[in-house]
């Protein structure tokens, strides 16, 4: 019997070595309980075992793993986890003796015996295990020091592996946040190696994240013109970082690359701005560069825009304030005696003037609102499209015979609901661009069309129509065609950015295409009859 017994001791301690090797190199929390709690019950030749685990803002006890359990009963354990008694002298082991005959019972599993192993640091309590036991199993003497012994471990390794699973988790949030952030993130290790590059980075451009990382930067950041001094490379070869000048700041335009083919490029430029962060170890040494991304497009975009109101507002302000000044100076001559024939064209040329310096002025207004979020409709009942266009076309009919306007509008093209002002905004805008950019002697058609929800209004020119690669940017704000016919063509290029933002307002959409009978464009715009 002795012998037996010396046996199994000399078996139970390589077991718990070889399990305690085990721990350590088990780093998944979920993986490491279940091994905990196999060795454990096999230590004792138990028929079941339970591990609990405190959760950290409560302090209460979890179930975290079992073996030898059935799913279905495991609820009927938790007598063992709530409200256990103070650890008094044989007070916890009675108490847990009465509960455990109540859980034999509910589980009907023939557990007889327990064994309870608080897993704990110190003072730092992480949770227990519960190892049962069945029929009259007998307990040699030293199985409860081998146990907390074997416990002790398993707290270390539980401790370990929630700090890993806590760090991985951190890094998963940390990768995600970094991936899902709008700016582009990008970092490379001391030889410019990338080893990070995010979404909005590949959408800026081009280069998908698989593709990227492990590239120089060079290969990847192909500058095509730089606005600053000096780009990542140069900086380093003038001893970048320097103390108390840490980022750097490049800025210029990139060539994006092709979406199919990394090593071509698909001929698109976008304006970036790179803040280039430096992490040093505590020797001082650069172990990371972090890049910071920006696209700039848009900004510089809004910037040329800019300089193109400016220049076009300027000259399109001065255009009718010089002619009013001329012919009001011509006027007012003391040395002529001018017939009332030319002071009444005299002054119908100013009053002209003055109407587009008139026109001119709402416009910059109407956009000011639009972009302020000001801008709103007068709506009213029964606006008559039909009599709008007759308007229209009787105003431009009578300032210019070089062009023949017809009107095309089925009968009974029935009311709408809308603003008769700003919709008359809209069609001055679309036959005056017709007749602007249309030869002399053409034909200048208004349609109009009725559908079960809409009617739709199209003006159709036999101009120069609109090239492929400037359509995109047609209902943009001081956007106009690029050729030589525009160029001599005056206008601020508002009168279609705001004629969609109208059309839009009524729920309406507004559209073009070229002609396919013939040289021209067509505009199109369509309102809700209800």
């Amino acid at each position: 019997m002795a012998r037996s017994i010396v046996d199994v001791r000399i078996l139970q301690r390589e077991y718990l070595l070889a399990i305690t090797r085990a721990l350590t190199a088990e780093l998944d929390l979920a993986d490491l309980l279940r091994l905990i709690l196999r060795a454990a019950v096999e230590l004792v030749s138990g028929k079941a075992g339970l591990i609990a685990l405190e959760e950290p803002n409560t302090r209460m006890l979890q179930v975290a793993a079992v073996h030898g359990i059935p799913a279905q009963v495991v609820d009927h354990f938790a007598p063992l986890l709530r409200d256990l008694p103070a650890a008094e002298e044989n007070g916890p082991e009675t108490e847990l003796t009465r509960r455990l005959r109540i859980v034999a019972q509910n589980a009907a599993m023939g557990l007889t015996q327990m064994i309870r192993l608080p897993l704990k640091i110190g003072e730092d309590s992480i949770g227990v295990i519960y190892v049962f036991l069945s029929g009259s199993y007998y307990i040699i003497d030293d199985a409860p020091a081998l146990l907390r012994s074997f416990a002790e471990q398993a707290a270390i390794a539980v401790k370990n592996a929630r700090l890993y699973q806590q760090i991985n988790q951190e890094k998963q949030r940390l990768d995600a946040i970094l991936d899902d952030s709008a700016d582009g993130v990008m970092i490379l290790d001391p030889t410019l190696k990338i080893t990070v590059f995010n979404r909005a980075l590949s959408a800026m451009t081009g280069w998908r994240s698989e593709d990227a990382i492990g590239r120089d930067h060079a290969e990847v950041m192909r500058w095509v013109s730089l606005r600053t001094d000096m780009d990542l490379h140069k900086a380093l070869a003038n001893q970048w970082p320097l103390p108390g000048a840490a980022h750097l700041y490049v800025e210029g335009d990139l060539q994006r690359a092709d979406n199919e083919m990394h090593q071509s490029a698909d001929g698109q430029l976008i304006s970036l701005g790179v803040t280039y962060a430096p992490l040093m170890d505590e020797n001082g040494r650069m172990t990371d560069i972090i890049a910071n991304v920006r696209d700039l497009t848009r900004y510089r975009e809004e910037e040329a825009l800019q300089k193109t109101f400016i220049s076009v507002v300027s000259h399109e302000l001065k255009t009718p304030v010089s002619i009013i000044k001329g012919y009001a100076g011509t006027l007012q001559r003391q040395d002529a005696n001018w017939s009332p024939e030319i002071v009444q064209e005299s002054l119908q040329v100013i009053e002209e003037e003055a109407d587009n310096l008139t026109d001119l002025i709402d416009s910059l207004l109407e956009v000011s609102r639009l972009q302020a979020g000001t801008f709103s409709l007068e709506i009213s009942d029964d606006v008559l499209l039909v009599t709008i266009v007759a308007n229209v076309v009787r105003k431009f009919g009578s300032q210019t015979d070089k062009h023949k306007l017809i009107i095309n509008f089925p009968p009974e093209f029935p009311p709408i609901t809308g603003d008769e002002r700003r919709l008359t905004q809209v069609m001055n805008n679309l036959v005056s661009n017709a007749i602007k950019y249309s030869p002399d002697g053409s034909v200048i058609r208004i349609i109009g069309a009725v559908h079960a929800k809409h009617v739709t209004v199209s003006v159709k020119d036999a101009g120069i129509g609109i090239p492929d690669h400037q359509k995109n940017r047609i209902f943009q704000k001081f956007s106009r065609l690029d050729n030589a016919l525009s160029r001599k063509t005056e206008g601020t290029g508002l009168g279609l950015f705001l004629s969609k933002s109208i059309i839009e307002a009524h729920n309406g959409r507004i559209w073009f295409s070229n002609n396919d009978d013939g040289p021209g464009t067509t505009f199109t715009f369509s309102l809700p009859r209800d």
